[in-house]
This record gives structure tokens, C-alpha cells and sequence, in this order.
């Protein structure tokens, strides 16, 4: 068993005692019947905080008694963020694992805070993740070009609507059926979801308030079910639960055949339970159903609402992503993908990567 700790219990320079475990394959005493446990055969990252706090972590601590849903209301820049920022980051380059990494922008790290709604150990874990996802998923996470899936995008397969829904999330569509096995595989289907959510994890009030997706399986075949196989299940999976700073609020499946089932059945088992319980299938009668969750002034009409046409959002929200080429492939090379980094910012020599980094700065996108 391999265990690398991220500060120890009795570290003052470790903010608020945490304690990172990076487990491959067994369980932590202390993480036995928890939610979220090591699953067999893959690496987990578990965190938990300890009931001692030094003298020095207390002294860092924010002299507030806001919670985590305050918190995350609060500017980029107001300074009751600012220790959360730093106690995030000096967590964060003390992980073994990211021995090599210099330093990250407070940009980068509000995006895990507010995902987290500022529990420490819990950014922290999600840090980790998302880190550990990019270098274990190169074939996904390194080759993030619209143009790359043009042809896949002038189908109108993916939107995101102008609108945001009652509650501020951001609202997604995937309609499956004008995704083609037979001229796109379903890594480059699923890079699409990884170019949105790049995108649209930088906006604050997404950060905030979340997203909610509406996949439209109308047109599923027997095709696209032999796309999906249990590695890749495993890595959608991880992305919609615990590494990505994007909190889901629902899915909502409509048109869902029989015989997507099975499919659905393999990535459920790698979903948290808070997820599976945002799981919505509306079947075919979505029209009426929808409309349980999202008002209708937002909605397309060939989804029971009101707002533009499918067509019209999923070109304009096409046209985003084409604009955003030049970000998304400098997410994609960057080593932590924090772009508002420069590459020799966040990568440090071999001979001071012992140097503790505690500032960061952003640099613009």
C-alpha cells in the first residue's frame, strides 16, 4: 500500500490539521464505511481533517462566522476569501504528488472552494482529483479542440442555453441521437462535455449555483452502446462526481430507450449517492415533466418551452466554443491547466521543489 500525506497532525504549517491519504486499493482505518471509499483496482484520494489544530492553523483561520453558502457569494477578491485561498494552496503544494508543481492562481483555486462550498478538506480532495484525472485521462483531457469536432457540433448535437434556470444553474443539452457512432467515437463525444465544462467553470455565478444537463436519448442504438465501455464509464463517471469543479444539480434523461438501461446500470455504480438521487428519467412524456424543474420561458420549444428554437442555441453555443480554440488548447497543454499560470510559473526545478509557495497570482486567462 502506498500512502503519501499531504502536512501531519502535529505540522503547524498543515492549515487546519489537514490530512490528505493517497491510497491505492485499500482502505484507511478511519475512512471504513464511509462514503466515497476506495474502490478496488483504482487509486483514491481520501481527506479528513483532524480534531487538533495548532496554534498556527488557528491563527490563519478567517475571523467570521459566514458558512460555506456566504462564503461563496463573496467577490474573487473580497478578503475573507483570501485565507481560504492561501490555506488551499500551501495544502496543495505540500501533496507529494504535486512536488513538482510551483503554484496556483487564486483564480484557479476559488473555482474548488466555491465547488466545495469552502470546506477545506473537501477542495483540497477535489484539487487532487481533478490533477490526478488529467495525467491518468491524456487522451481526453490533452486534446480539447472545437474544431477538432466541428462536424460532431454543425449536427446541433450539444447546446447550452442562454438562459440560466429558476435556481441560476446553467442548463445543458446533449441530444444523442445526431451524435453518429460510425463518424465520431465517444472519447471525442465526451470531450465536448469536458470543453463546455472548461468554459463554463470559469463564469462565478456558475461556480455558484451549478449546472444541470438534459440529455436527450432519442435515436440511441445498439451503436452507441458498444461505444460505452466500463473504463470509460468509470472516467464520465468520475468527472460528474468528484473531479471537476462544477457542482450537478440534476440530470434529466428524456426519450430514454429500454435498452439504454444496461448502459446507465454501468456507470451508476460509480456515482455518489447525492448524484444518483439528482437522476431524473422523464421517459417520452418529458414535455409535461420538464416543467416540474425548469420554467419554460427557457426551455426550447421541441422541449416543451417557450425559448429559441434547438437549432439556434446549439449553433450560437457552437460558435462559443470555436471562440474559445485558443483557451481550451492552452488548458489543454498546461500542465495543472491553470492557464492563469505561465507553464514556468507552475512547474518548479527539481532543486527547489522543497520551496513552500503560499502566494499565487492571476495573470489573466
Amino acid at each position: 500500500m502506498n500512502v503519501l500525506f499531504v502536512g501531519q497532525r502535529e505540522n503547524p504549517q498543515c492549515p487546519l490539521g489537514i490530512v490528505v491519504a493517497y491510497n491505492t486499493g485499500y482502505k484507511m482505518a478511519d475512512d471504513v464505511g464511509r462514503p466515497g471509499g476506495v474502490q478496488s483496482g483504482r487509486p483514491h484520494l481520501t481527506v479528513s481533517r483532524t480534531l487538533q489544530r495548532s496554534s498556527a492553523a488557528t491563527e490563519t483561520r478567517p475571523e467570521c462566522d459566514m458558512n460555506g453558502s456566504q462564503l461563496t457569494e463573496l467577490p474573487d477578491d473580497s478578503e475573507q476569501l483570501r485565507t481560504y485561498v492561501v490555506n488551499l494552496r500551501r495544502a496543495a503544494l505540500q501533496a507529494d504528488e504535486l512536488s513538482a508543481v510551483g503554484t496556483f492562481s487564486d483564480c484557479f483555486l476559488i473555482r474548488f472552494l466555491r465547488a466545495r462550498d469552502f470546506d477545506l478538506a473537501l477542495s483540497l480532495k477535489l484539487v487532487l482529483n481533478y490533477l490526478h484525472w488529467r495525467r491518468e485521462s491524456p487522451e481526453i483531457s490533452t486534446c480539447l479542440s472545437p474544431s477538432s469536432v466541428f462536424g460532431l457540433l454543425k449536427t446541433s448535437y450539444h447546446a447550452v442555453l442562454p438562459q440560466r434556470d429558476r435556481a441560476g444553474s446553467r442548463v445543458l443539452i446533449y441530444r444523442i441521437g445526431q451524435w453518429n457512432p460510425k463518424d465520431w467515437s465517444a472519447l471525442q463525444v465526451f470531450r465536448v462535455s469536458l470543453m463546455t465544462s472548461e468554459i463554463i467553470s470559469r463564469e462565478t455565478e456558475t461556480q455558484r449555483r451549478g449546472v444541470k444537463a438534459i440529455f436527450d436519448l432519442k435515436g440511441w442504438s445498439l451503436g452507441h452502446a458498444l461505444q460505452i465501455n466500463p473504463s470509460l464509464a468509470r472516467k464520465i463517471s468520475s468527472v460528474l462526481s468528484d473531479s471537476f469543479p462544477l457542482k450537478v444539480r440534476g440530470i434529466h434523461l428524456v426519450n430514454e430507450p429500454m435498452f439504454f438501461r444496461p448502459v446507465f446500470a454501468m456507470i451508476r455504480p460509480f456515482l455518489p449517492d447525492k448524484i444518483k438521487q439528482r437522476v431524473h428519467m422523464h421517459g417520452t412524456d418529458f414535455h409535461h415533466t420538464l416543467s416540474d424543474f425548469f420554467l419554460p420561458d427557457i426551455l426550447p420549444p421541441e422541449y416543451g418551452g417557450n425559448g429559441s428554437g434547438i437549432e439556434d442555441v446549439c449553433h450560437a453555443w457552437t460558435q462559443e466554443l470555436l471562440q474559445s480554440e485558443n483557451l481550451l488548447k492552452r488548458i489543454a497543454s498546461h500542465p495543472t491547466g491553470d492557464t492563469s499560470t505561465s507553464t514556468g510559473d507552475a512547474l518548479i526545478s527539481e532543486e527547489n521543489e522543497t520551496k513552500k509557495l503560499t502566494e499565487g497570482r492571476c495573470l489573466g486567462p
